[in-house]
């Protein structure tokens, strides 16, 4: 028996030296596999913050990946997992910020645009490695050779040119729109940036001429001259649409248009309502639907203008009680009601949402695509799902798919900072000039804004793979076999990777797409620093090992469902793991030899069966559990005691090839998942090559 059996499994000795035996063996590249593999399997792994830290929803992320493309490779497939990281422009860029208004007490108009931007890559470049180093240290059998970031030269390449073909197909456009406006960030943020917080404030009934009308932000209505109601509602019968109405407001007599539309709630309030189109969604859409005016009340920094009259100039907070003193002064506030709601902020700024119409550029998803067959990227991206070319685990996703596809807007493309890939367009006195390098002569001025993170990240299956480019790579790796990623970026990120595949490939960019749930605490609780609950996955890795971490994250993971972490649960599979190191112990310690008794491996054989065909369908959790309790309660509990002989530390001559052969291909059913102690294992039971090339051990029946 190899001496290093001699001692407890150790961790925190093993992980760093076993990874560094993995990447030096070049099997990360499946270029580099052994045996002749002609199915390729490809993975993209979800490019996390390049300034960020691994945490428990992160490490779930690589722990199931992780399981899925060493299972595959296991399979004599061509397994190939693709690392990368996301620059996260506006979460970069405002921490970069941040620190030198601290530091200097400056900000980035001090600096420039040029020397702001080496600040920021400066930055970048001195923490990409703390991510990277966490990968690594979690086990991810990525190939290293072809880790991408979203902002390198391949990707920005592939950025420009993805745009400059959807602007070329008149796709891409500049023009007037209702938008996510952060006034704290200066710049339009993405629905995934927006972060809802409840507020408890007051909802105010206000008299509008013969309606009462009610609203929570009094300060909004300036500009009102419209009142909504529904067609169906009875109680407004006696009003017909484009009706007109004299009627007193908060600063002075104005005339009021009635406007009958079915998106008014019957249900909230009175059922009849002003609209502020330029600050609100829905009743943007309504004033869309009728042709209606838009006025701005509120400016880009927040502050009320001239039509505020009075109240110009002030900021939201100080002029709302103000304003409701003077409506309460000339009789048009008809009563207050306690009213809690949901308010828009900005993730990274803490700044409220102020929608606002501005010229932006926008991907329109409504055109039809000639090259396309006239079908528009709403029905490329609906198509895939109806034809069964694309499945989502869970299925009941593809309701939520196909809802949110149906009520799809333009996606506003364009953001008012500085770092990201910048909108490759030029201007020239009334010339426009678009195309992936600056043109030619003097006098032209590159648009200052940069284009949204999504959408390189929505290239990313393809722009890892060396598009535009014919690569070989492309060729054989695309579309991807398998997405798996948080049911939370569903619409984010995975639906505009449909879209931008199938227009810029005539592709799918995956064939089935795994939703994890949220990872929360013991007591179902979200898990963050600021609720005192927070589970640092590196220390309990550190604490517990990387294996037992691993384990407790899939266990009890069903797809599509939020699971709970604690650190008894990982504690618990430290246990495990030292469970199997002393059953390797005992084993090795014996001779191998004699005949296998057939029961004991026909039992074994059909859970190993078993187990696989869960792994087959991307039932992790299930297959992981099967193999613990048959490991654990069967191999270690039963067999391993009916094993041993009469005299001390003897095992019965008939159970010794048997006990080699349940230990070996036990090790490889838990390789995925226990990758660490199973390899350290491996290595003292066979010297021919690493366990992670080891065929897997049952066939499947698919």
């Amino acid at each position: 028996m190899d001496s290093k059996f001699l001692k407890p499994y150790s961790p925190i000795d093993t992980e760093s030296k076993i990874y560094a035996i993995w990447e030096e063996s070049g099997y990360f590249n499946p270029d580099n596999l052994p045996h002749d593999r002609q199915e390729s399997f490809s993975i993209v792994l979800p490019p996390p913050n390049v300034t960020g830290t691994l945490h428990m929803g992160s490490a779930l992320m690589l722990a199931i990946q992780d399981t899925v493309i060493r299972y595959k490779r296991m399979r004599g497939k061509r397994a190939l997992w693709i690392p990368g990281t996301d620059s996260a422009a506006i979460a970069t860029q405002s921490k970069v910020e941040k620190e030198i208004q601290k530091a200097e007490g400056k900000n980035r108009h001090d600096l420039g645009r040029e020397e702001l931007l080496n600040r920021v890559n400066t930055f970048v470049e001195e923490n990409k490695s703390a991510i990277l180093a966490q990968i690594r240290g979690f086990g991810a059998s990525v190939d290293w050779s072809r880790y991408a970031y979203t902002m390198d030269d391949k990707r920005y390449s592939a950025v420009m040119e993805a745009f400059v073909r959807m602007y070329e197909a008149g796709l891409i456009y500049r023009g007037h729109r209702i938008v996510n406006w952060d006034p704290k960030g200066q710049t339009t943020i993405s629905d995934d940036e927006i972060v809802y917080t409840e507020e408890k404030t007051a909802l105010y009934y206000l008299k509008y001429g013969p309606f009462t009308i009610a609203t929570a932000r009094p300060e909004t209505k300036f500009g009102d001259k419209y009142v909504v109601m529904h067609p169906s509602d009875a109680r407004y019968a006696e009003y017909k649409h484009g009706q007109q109405l004299k009627l007193e407001w908060i600063n002075g007599p104005i005339t009021a248009t009635v406007i009958k539309d079915e998106a008014i709630d019957m249900e909230f309030g009175t059922g009849v309502m002003t609209i502020t189109p330029w600050h609100d969604l829905t009743d943007f859409d309504i004033a869309e639907r009728h042709k209606l005016d838009k006025e701005q009340i509120i400016d880009k920094y927040g502050k009320l203008l001239p039509v505020a009259q009075d109240f110009a100039g002030m900021k939201i907070a100080e002029a709302r009680e103000k304003i409701v003193e003077k409506l309460r002064s000339k009789g048009l506030l008809v009563r207050e009601e306690s009213y809690t709601h949901n308010v828009a902020t900005a993730e990274r700024t803490g700044g409220r949402i102020e929608p606002q119409i501005m010229q932006q550029w926008f991907i329109d998803v409504n055109k039809p695509i000639e090259k396309r067959g006239g079908k528009s990227l709403k029905e490329l991206m609906r198509a895939p799902l109806e034809k069964g070319e694309i499945s989502i685990i869970p299925e009941h996703f593809d309701k939520t798919y196909y809802h949110w596809i149906d009520n799809l807007r333009d996606w506003c493309i364009s953001r008012q900072i500085w770092f990201g890939h910048r909108i490759p367009v030029w201007y020239k006195g009334d010339e426009i000039y678009v195309g992936t390098s600056a043109p030619q002569g003097d006098g032209w001025e590159q648009d200052p804004d940069v284009l949204d993170t999504w959408f390189s990240s929505a290239l990313w299956t393809f722009s890892t793979l060396g598009w535009p480019e014919e690569s070989q790579d492309l060729k054989l790796y695309h579309p991807t076999a398998l997405l798996e990623t948080g049911y939370d970026i569903l619409f984010f990120w995975v639906a505009r990777m449909i879209m931008m595949s199938a227009f810029h490939l005539d592709q799918i960019p995956f064939k089935t797409v795994y939703l994890h749930g949220l990872v929360r605490d013991k007591d179902g609780q979200k898990i963050s620093k600021s609720l005192g609950n927070n589970i640092d996955p590196r220390e309990m890795s550190a604490r517990y090992g990387t294996d037992a971490v691993r384990m407790a994250l899939i266990i009890g993971q069903a797809a599509g469902t939020d699971s709970r972490i604690s650190e008894d649960k990982i504690k618990g599979y430290k246990n495990f793991a030292n469970k199997v190191w002393n059953i390797a112990r005992f084993v090795l310690d014996k001779e191998r030899g004699g005949e296998l008794k057939a029961d004991l491996v026909d039992e074994f054989d059909a859970m190993a069966k078993d187990a696989t065909a869960d792994m087959e369908d991307y039932r992790f959790y299930i297959a992981a559990e099967k193999i613990y309790h048959y490991v654990w309660h069967r191999f270690a509990d039963e067999i391993l005691e009916e094993s041993k002989g009469e005299e001390k530390g003897q095992i019965k001559p008939e159970y010794s090839a048997t006990l080699y052969y349940i230990l070996e291909n036990s090790l490889k059913l838990l390789h995925p998942f226990m990758p660490f102690i199973t390899e350290e294992i491996w290595s003292c039971l066979s010297p021919k090559d690493l366990l992670m090339v080891e065929p897997w051990p049952v066939e499947s029946d698919k």
